[in-house]
Parts: C-alpha cells; structure tokens; sequence
C-alpha cells in the first residue's frame, strides 16, 4: 500500500459540524442496529445475519444505482476491497461476541477502535494526533469503562473476538478516510457487502435459517435499512474529519446504547451511565473545540503569511 498523506487542516467549520451530525447520526443507527441483533432469536447465526444484511444491502444499492451505470466503478480497488474484507471481520467478529458475552462486555472492549484508528493512520498514513487528541481518546476510553460494568471473567473467546472487531474497526475507518477521497460513500459501502456475502454465503447456504413471521420480517428489514443508512452517514462524515476524530465521535454509540437500554428496556439511572457519559460526551466537545480553535488559529495565520500579498 503506497504510503498517502491525508491533509487534515483544510476542514471548514461547516463540514465540522455536519461530520459531528453525520457521526452522531451514524451512531444512532447503529445502536437501532445492535438492538434489532438483540431482539432476534437465538437461532439466527451470525451468518444469517451477515447474510440479510449485506444481501439486503446490496440489493438496495443496485436499486439506487440505475440500470445504466456499473456500480462497482470506483477508485483504488484494491483498497476497496481490503476495506471490504477489514470491515466484514470487524462486524463478525463484533456479533460473534455479542453472542458470547454480556452486551456490555462485548461493546466496552469494541469500542476501544479509536485508540486502533490513531495507530493505523500515523503508520499507514502519517496523520499526526496531539497529546490533547491522545488525551480525548484516553478520556473517553475511561467513560466507556465507567459506563459499562463488565465481567472480567467473561468468556475468554468472546473478549478476544471483540477486541479482533475493535483492531479491525479501527483499520476500517482509517482506510474509508483514504478511500473517501477520491469515491462517494455508497459505492464503499457496496464493495462492504459484496465483500461480507461472499464471506458469509458458504456458512448460510449450510443450514439457512429463514424468518418465520412478520415480526422476524420487519427485524430483518431493519437491519438491512439501519445498517445501510448508518454506513452511508458515517462513510460521508469522514470526508469532513480524520479518522480516529471520526472513530471518537463514533463512540457516542456508547451512551445512546446504554440510553436506549434505560429508555426501552427499563434500566435504572446509574452513576456509572452519568459519569462515563459526560466523560464520552465531554470529551467529543473538547476534541471539537481544540479543532475549532486550532482552525481558526490557522486561518489566521495564512491570511497574514506574506505569501498572500504575493502576485
């Protein structure tokens, strides 16, 4: 892979902002996500529902496509499809663990992606993190272990999937920042699903387990439309922000699971769901602020360069 320096310091404050809304977007939808997942029956393996999702994903691209165009047109294949296979392991191997381990468990260990995000793009592609950005992720790595009470003990296995998912999460976002320069979200998204069917495909067609009523119907429908439409916001937010800023945007997922745990489920209000929240959501403020102030420090300075004044 040829080494690709990403410019990071031409964000206007405007594409900030609509990253922060399309992160939080994103987020959102995938906590919908992991909430249908948990409400399917047990019975659905996780080939099952790799395969309604990426099938389900496909066929809705290809409708959005046209008949008149090759949907898989883009830009640096060969990236595409790595980014296909990384993200196809990381959802795997998130789902496997969900299925392993308490929710809370799985999630605290997955959501340590941006800390991977930060490694994976000095070392492929040189963007460089200050001690205040390494200080915003090491906060909100805290708030995700304030917030989720998690068992160490849990099974060995399960920990071990969710922390494979975080490494390549984290190798995921690195590379749709790179990918989304030069391809729109949607067709990063399709070679995402082509890529997860035909990983999937073999174990489903072994003992294919069909819904059985509307109820099973409509979660799969969900999780076909969450997914696709939390992929296309996050892969569009992160032509607007680098990549591990977009990885710690994105662990606002972790507040709005556990919100959707008080709100729908009955959970009590804990101090852990407080205290790591504001933690998590502090530290997203912050990290935008610092960028803000570090922006218009830059705009200033290039106004009064003496090069502008140069014809």
């Amino acid at each position: 892979m040829n080494r690709f320096r990403l410019s990071t310091s031409n964000f206007h404050p405007k594409q900030r902002t609509l990253a922060i809304f399309l992160m939080l977007a994103a987020a959102s939808l995938f906590t919908c996500l992991n909430l249908i997942i948990e409400l399917l029956e047990s019975h659905f393996r996780i080939w099952d529902i790799g395969f309604y999702r990426f099938s389900g994903g496909l066929v809705l691209l290809f409708i959005l496509s046209g008949r008149h165009r090759n949907p898989y047109r883009g830009n640096n294949t060969r990236l595409l499809l790595i980014r296909g296979i990384c993200g196809s392991v990381a959802f795997l191997s998130l789902v496997s663990s969900i299925r392993l381990l308490p929710v809370s468990t799985a999630l605290l260990h997955f959501y340590t992606f941006p800390a991977f995000a930060a490694i994976f793009s000095a070392i492929l592609f040189g963007e460089r993190i200050a001690k205040a950005g390494l200080i915003c992720i090491a906060v909100v790595l805290i708030g995700i272990s304030i917030l989720f009470d998690f068992a160490l003990k849990a099974n060995l296995l399960g920990q071990l999937l969710a922390i494979n998912g975080a490494i390549f999460a984290g190798l995921t976002v690195v590379l749709i920042r790179r990918l989304k320069a030069n391809n729109n979200a949607a067709i990063i998204y399709l070679y995402f699903c082509t890529l997860g069917l035909i990983v999937c495909l073999p174990m489903y067609l072994q003992a294919p387990v069909f819904p059985a009523d509307g109820k099973e119907w409509l979660l799969c429908a969900g999780i076909v439309l969450t997914s696709l439409t939390a992929q296309l916001a996050m892969n569009q937010g992160f032509a607007y922000c680098r990549s591990w800023e977009g990885g710690l945007f994105m662990t606002s997922e972790a507040v709005f699971t556990a919100a959707a745990g008080i709100m729908l489920l009955g959970d009590p209000v804990t101090w852990r769901f407080l205290a790591g929240g504001l933690l998590i959501l502090g530290s997203v403020v912050a990290m935008n602020f610092m960028e803000s102030t570090e922006q218009t420090q830059y705009a200033h300075a290039t106004i009064t360069s003496p090069s502008d004044y140069q014809l």
